[in-house]
C-alpha cells in the first residue's frame, strides 16, 4: 500500500465514493478490504481518504479460537464419555452379576446371590433376584428332602412283600397269611401314593373346589363322622352361624385328619374337643385333646413330611399332618399348635370367611 504501487495507483484515480478488496500473495496480510472517498471542496479535489484494512490477523485470531474451542470440546467430550462410562458401570453392575449368577446357576448350585447395596430400582432387582433364589433353592432342598423320604418309605413295605413272596411255601395257611400281608402293605403303599399326590395338587391354583359352607351344619356332620372314628368322650363347642367361601371335601379331610391324629395319642377314656368360631372375617376350627401331647422340639418339626417325632406311633404315612398344613395354605389360613407334654394338644385352623380375606403364609 505504499506510494507507488498497484493498488496505491488505483487509489489515486478514485473519483467518487468506492468501496472493495484486493488479494495479495503474503500470508502476513491477506486481503486488504478498502473503502477510499474524494476530498471535494469549491468543486476541487483536493486529495481521497483511504480507509484500508489487512484480514490476516483476524483470520488468524478466529482460526486460533477454533482450534481452542475444538481442543477444549474434544476434552469435554473424551471426559464425559469417561464419566458415562464410570457411572453407567456403577449403575449395570447388579446386571453384569445377575447375567454372571444366572450362568452358575444350575440344579446342583443355588447358592448364587446378588450384593443389593443402596436403594433404587437396581437394589430391587437384586433383592428381588436373592428372594427368588431363596425360594427356589428351599423348594429344591424340599424336592430332594421328599424323594428322599417317599424313597425310604416305599422301600420297607416293598422289602417286606418281596421277603415274604421268595419265602412262601406251599403250606395253603402260610400263603393265605402271607397274602394278607401283602394286600396290607400295598394298601399302605397306596395310601402313601394318594397322599403324596394329594400334597402335589395342592399347590395347583384349581386344586380347591370353591361352594358356600354352612358352618354350624359343616361342624355338626364334622362331629357325626368323627365319633366313629374311636371310643372316646367326644365334646364339641360351636359359636358359629354365618357361612363361609371353601372346599368342603379338603376341609372335612384336614379336619377329620387332626381328628384322627387326637386318637391316635388319647387313652380311650382320654377327652377329644371340636370347636368352631366366628369373628367379622374369620372363622377358627381347632380340635383340643388331653393325650400324650409334644416336646418343643417335636412341635417344630410336626409338619413336616414324612416326621419321626420320638416314639411316637402312627398308622398313617407320615404325611397327614403335612397334608392338612398343604390344605389350610390353600385356602389362604393358617395352622397353629399348642401343645404340652402329659398335657394334650390343641391344634387351631384359623381360615378367611371369602377368599378375598387373608394371605398365604
Amino acid at each position: 500500500m505504499r506510494p507507488g504501487s498497484e493498488l496505491y495507483q488505483q487509489w489515486e484515480d478514485v473519483v467518487e465514493f468506492n468501496r472493495g478488496e484486493w488479494v495479495t500473495d503474503l500470508p502476513e496480510i491477506g486481503t486488504v478490504l478498502y473503502k477510499a472517498e474524494p476530498l471535494i471542496v469549491d468543486g476541487e479535489q483536493l486529495g481521497i481518504m483511504v480507509l484500508a484494512h489487512a484480514t490476516a490477523g483476524e483470520q488468524n485470531e478466529a482460526l486460533a479460537s477454533v482450534y481452542t474451542f475444538v481442543m477444549i470440546e474434544g476434552a469435554v467430550v473424551l471426559l464425559s464419555l469417561c464419566l458415562a462410562w464410570f457411572v453407567t458401570g456403577r449403575l449395570l453392575k447388579p446386571v453384569r452379576e445377575l447375567a454372571i449368577a444366572a450362568r452358575q446357576i444350575n440344579e446342583s448350585d443355588l447358592t448364587q446371590r446378588l450384593s443389593a447395596q443402596g436403594s433404587g430400582e437396581l437394589a430391587d432387582l437384586a433383592q428381588i433376584f436373592n428372594a427368588m433364589m431363596d425360594r427356589l433353592q428351599d423348594s429344591f432342598n424340599s424336592q430332594r428332602r421328599f424323594v428322599n423320604d417317599a424313597g425310604h418309605e416305599l422301600r420297607t413295605p416293598i422289602t417286606i412283600v418281596r421277603g415274604h413272596l421268595e419265602l412262601m411255601d406251599d403250606d395253603p395257611k402260610e400263603q393265605q397269611e402271607t397274602i394278607e400281608l401283602v394286600l396290607d402293605e400295598l394298601d399302605r403303599m397306596g395310601r402313601l401314593v394318594n397322599d403324596m399326590i394329594a400334597l402335589t395338587k395342592s399347590e395347583r391354583p384349581d386344586f380347591l373346589q370353591y361352594e358356600m359352607i354352612d358352618l354350624k351344619q359343616f361342624a355338626h356332620d364334622l362331629f357325626t363322622k368323627a365319633q366313629a372314628l374311636a371310643d372316646r368322650d367326644w365334646q364339641v363347642k360351636l359359636d358359629c352361624a354365618g357361612s363361609m367361601m371353601g372346599d368342603r371335601q379338603r376341609l372335612t379331610g384336614a379336619l377329620l385328619n387332626l381328628l384322627r391324629n387326637a386318637t391316635q395319642h388319647t387313652l380311650p377314656t382320654g377327652t377329644i374337643e371340636l370347636g368352631c368360631k366366628q369373628t367379622l372375617t374369620q372363622v377358627i376350627f381347632w380340635v383340643k385333646d388331653n393325650g400324650t401331647g409334644m416336646s418343643p422340639e417335636e412341635q417344630l418339626r410336626i409338619f413336616d413330611r414324612f416326621a419321626r417325632l420320638g416314639k411316637r406311633q402312627s398308622d398313617g404315612s407320615g404325611l397327614g399332618l403335612a397334608i392338612v398344613k398343604a390344605f389350610t395354605k390353600a385356602h389362604r389360613g393358617k395352622i397353629a399348635l399348642e401343645s404340652q407334654l402329659g398335657k394334650g394338644s390343641t391344634f387351631t385352623i384359623t381360615l378367611p370367611l371369602s377368599t378375598q380375606f387373608g394371605t398365604v403364609s
